[in-house]
């Protein structure tokens, strides 16, 4: 399976997400060269070399109208714009009423799908991404989101670095893309709407259900551009899975820490037949059998891939069960607040362990009692067939048959000696 990446130990943004996945290509300066014929209005994309903390990666550089925005992403190019008037609009020179024009989601609309000349998978995407950015702006601000509008400059600029990992991801094509937990930084932001704390709050609405942490360094480290782009692509969250490495690409932020400010990509191949499930425990030795038969029930229901129980003793020599639940990452938190309400435990153990799966699929096979259902497992060198249960003991039952009798005919059938 195709799997990329991210490292966002430094946070995420667009231009270095940009950055770190045009590393893991072929020909860069190619992709670079088709970047700046799309048709976009005054913008230029440059390929830049850039070193953090000793370590050489790439950035690419937007201009608008040669002018560089590097600071400016998305929590700054969106704002609140009911029945909004600058004061000040007609009393400043010409020269700045460019930074003060603006433009709705329908204009973003217009400029990538009619003056721009991308694939529709990608005009899709891009179109996705913003909706994440201005569903949040809305929200945050209360209003609607035609009611969002945009700086132009910033607008521009927050464009090309969506439209360039766009295009990057439609290059690539991973199977699946992995996130690690997302550093969104510490302390407080100056934008447009004033002081605001990091995440700022447009960010943090979109990284609602993602893992994040404020890591030790002050500064936003995460901007909503860099967020919706991570939440619209990223399949799965946490720990890099068991891969075998084929790339990797360093894409550097502007800004100097005692960290390296990149983004980690890396690209390869990982093995689709290891999962990362997790297995939650907790000790009981005060329910009935009813009431532990009970809960083993309603953990399937809540998406247990299972469930079961080990016999132990526990302090004052009670004897005891252990309630061990398999389960993926997806369904964990459910399964811990179904654990909770339905057994007598006050703590869940978590461990977090890899399964090795052969591949698995059902056959329908005929036999003389009729088509029988069969599950055949493969993989790591082996084959295992195993006909399903109920099919067989509906057979047994119709015909006053053994389990085992009805699984000797089926088998000397299939050999030919009956």
């Amino acid at each position: 399976m195709k799997t990329l990446y991210l490292d966002c130990g430094m946070g995420a943004a667009g231009d270095m997400l940009s950055s770190a996945l045009i590393e893991l290509i072929d020909e860069p300066e190619l992709f670079i060269d088709s970047l700046n014929k799309l048709g976009l209005s005054g913008v230029t994309f440059k390929k830049e070399t850039s070193f953090k903390c000793g370590i050489r990666g790439t950035h690419i550089s937007v201009t608008v109208n040669g002018t560089q925005e590097s600071s400016l992403d998305s929590a700054h190019a969106f704002e609140h714009h009911s029945e909004h008037k600058h004061n000040h609009e007609h009393k400043h020179h010409h020269d700045h009423e460019h930074s003060h024009k603006h433009s709705t989601m329908q204009d973003i609309e217009h400029i990538i799908k009619n003056h721009m000349s991308l694939p529709k998978q990608v005009q899709d995407d891009v179109l996705a991404v913003y909706n994440l950015i201005a569903d949040a702006e809305s929200h945050v601000h209360g209003t609607k989101v035609s009611q969002i509008h945009f700086h132009e400059v910033g607008e521009m600029d927050a464009i090309a670095d969506i439209v360039a990992v766009c295009m990057l991801m439609d290059y690539l094509k991973p199977d699946e893309v992995i996130a690690s937990p997302i550093c969104v930084g510490k302390g407080r932001v100056k934008c447009a709407h004033g002081i605001l704390p990091v995440p700022a709050p447009a960010t943090a609405f979109i990284l609602k259900d993602i893992p994040i942490y404020s890591g030790n360094i002050e500064g936003e480290l995460c901007t909503p551009t860099g967020a919706a782009l991570i939440k619209h692509f990223a399949t799965a969250y946490g720990q890099m899975p068991q891969m075998k490495v084929n790339a990797i690409g360093y894409g550097m932020g502007n800004k100097d820490f005692e960290v390296a400010n990149c983004v980690r990509a890396m690209l390869g191949e990982s093995n689709k037949d290891i999962k990362q499930i997790y297995k939650l425990s907790c000790n009981v030795d005060d329910m009935t059998g009813e009431d532990v038969g009970f809960a083993m029930d309603r953990l399937f229901e809540a998406g247990a891939l299972d469930v079961y129980t080990t016999s132990v003793g526990m302090k004052k020599s009670r004897p005891a069960l252990i309630i061990n639940v398999i389960c993926t990452g997806s369904d964990k938190e459910t399964l811990i607040k179904t654990l909770f309400k339905h057994t007598s435990t006050i703590g869940i153990r978590e461990q977090a362990i890899r399964r090795y799966e052969l591949k698995r699929h059902t056959e329908n096979v005929d036999t003389k009692f009729g088509s029988i259902r069969c599950k055949v497992s493969t993989g790591y060198g082996v084959e295992r067939r195993k006909y399903e249960y109920e099919d067989i003991c509906k057979i047994a039952t119709k015909n006053d048959l053994s389990i085992e009798q009805v699984l000797v005919e089926i088998e000397y059938a299939n050999k030919g000696l009956v």
